[in-house]
């Protein structure tokens, strides 16, 4: 077990690029603050978790009052290099747990695990959710796969 001072460092930056997938641009800052409050008021049970980060982002998710609005909102004051100008638009398109394990495993990097942990669900059907969301994005962007 660790210092919540160190569980603050190690999470943080997870936590808020997970959650710029999730809530509107402007809430961000609002959910993170939410979840470390309540991480600091269950500290004890917090310092004890395997994966704090996928419990702090449910916790951010229920507490947001404004979950879905602005999922990947990325406009021109903001260029993000390498992404498909369609892919926004696209990805706020599916369903939303598939939008949620494409994001979290591609755009933050999570395990197949940690978005399981994260979204109170198996390994198996993360994967499922990813492989739809993956075959749908591709769909609607006119990517195609060889081989």
């Amino acid at each position: 077990m660790g210092t919540f001072e160190a569980l603050v460092e190690r999470v943080e930056p997870d936590l808020r690029r997970a959650l710029a997938g999730h809530v509107d641009r402007s809430s961000v800052e609002d959910a993170v603050a939410e979840a470390l409050a309540y991480a600091w008021e269950n500290r004890d049970r917090v310092l004890a978790m395997e994966n704090p980060t996928g419990y702090l982002f449910r916790v951010a998710q229920s507490r947001s009052r404004r979950r879905r609005e602005g999922l990947i909102e990325w406009s021109g004051e903001r260029e993000l290099p390498d992404v498909e100008p369609g892919l926004p638009e696209a990805l706020a398109g599916l369903p939303a747990t598939q939008a949620s394990a494409v994001w979290l495993v591609h755009g933050c990097g999570w395990s197949y695990g940690m978005v399981a942990d994260a979204l109170d669900t198996s390994v198996s059907a993360i994967g499922t959710h990813l492989s739809r969301g993956m075959r749908r994005l591709r769909r609607e962007l006119g990517a195609t796969i060889d081989g």
